[in-house]
């Protein structure tokens, strides 16, 4: 199966709408996608943080990656995530599959901490369960050493790496350990909101980012995109002190805001992607005034 690559732009990670009666709105969602993959998404990740991964069962997830995949229609890659349980890993990685996914994104597997060789045995796992390629999150308890990745870099499926524990010195070395096995593997900065770190990632040669501001806002992310591109340092300075740092701010409020804002940022909008999943909570209120007025400024400094 040929390795997918990525277009110059932002990754893209859809929420998981849900209807009056909890269930996956796959129309929505189709929507949801199409009109990123449209504002100019470099890759899809659907039914993955974002979007919702720990809350869906194996069969609605299949229905929410082959949504994903009929909305993206071929025009950039589309990963899944597979992660936790190792049982429910290799089944979404099988359902991934079916669905017509590019790639998966292994997550973290559920709760239990395992040594380092253990952690190579449950990506190896993940993969002897599927043909699909594997980017590799190196988050919370499947954090990497060093040592191991020089291990997780030779194997076959593996395509790249995703960084979510936002140690750059170690990033830069998991970057030249690739380097000297001879393989050309995709890096991303997937912190969250990564916007505020990727200047120093870029230097460290990871160009990819995830941006869940893109989810619910594509102008704003597509703005700063552009100026992180074509390195405006002005630009930029601008869009993180007046939008980022506050959002950031109010993200930090509530733990599970950084999904939770990004359905209530597209509720505001009139895409009606309903709440979260328990044990995820709503914004109050008041802090969804907040955000909608975050999001107006936003959208004014790109207008300017």
């Amino acid at each position: 199966m040929p390795e997918p690559t990525f277009a110059d732009g932002v990754l893209f990670f859809p929420v998981t709408p849900f209807d009056a009666r909890d269930r996956p709105d796959l129309d929505v969602l189709a929507t949801h996608v199409s009109g990123g993959v449209a504002a100019g998404a470099a890759g899809v990740f659907a039914a993955c943080g974002t979007g919702e991964y720990h809350s869906l069962s194996v069969g609605e997830f299949g229905e929410v990656v082959a949504t994903s995949v009929g909305g993206v229609g071929g025009r950039v890659p589309v990963f899944a995530g597979a992660g936790g349980p190792l049982g429910h890993a290799r089944e979404t990685a099988r359902a991934a599959q079916d669905a017509g996914a590019d790639g998966l994104l292994v997550m973290p597997p559920y709760l239990v901490q395992g040594p380092q060789h253990g952690l190579v045995a449950y990506i190896e796992a993940v993969a002897a369960a599927t043909e699909l390629p594997l980017v590799v999150y190196h988050r919370g308890n499947m954090q990497l050493s060093e040592a191991t990745v020089d291990r997780v870099v030779t194997l076959p499926s593996v395509v790249g790496i995703k960084d979510g524990v936002g140690d750059v010195a170690l990033m830069q070395r998991f970057v030249l350990a690739a380097s000297r096995a001879g393989r050309d593997l995709q890096f991303f900065n997937g912190l969250l909101t990564a916007e505020l770190s990727q200047a120093a990632y870029r230097a460290i040669g990871v160009p990819l980012y995830s941006s869940a501001v893109f989810a619910m806002a594509p102008e704003i992310a597509t703005a700063f995109f552009a100026a992180y591109r074509d390195e405006d340092e002005g630009r930029q300075r601008v869009l993180l002190d007046e939008f980022y740092v506050p959002l950031v701010r109010l993200r930090d409020e509530t733990p599970g805001f950084a999904v939770s804002l990004i359905k209530a940022g597209l509720r505001l909008s009139g895409l009606a992607v309903g709440s979260v999943r328990p044990p995820l909570v709503d914004p109050t209120p008041e802090q969804e005034a907040r955000l909608q007025a975050l999001l107006e400024r936003g959208r004014e400094l790109v207008a300017r």
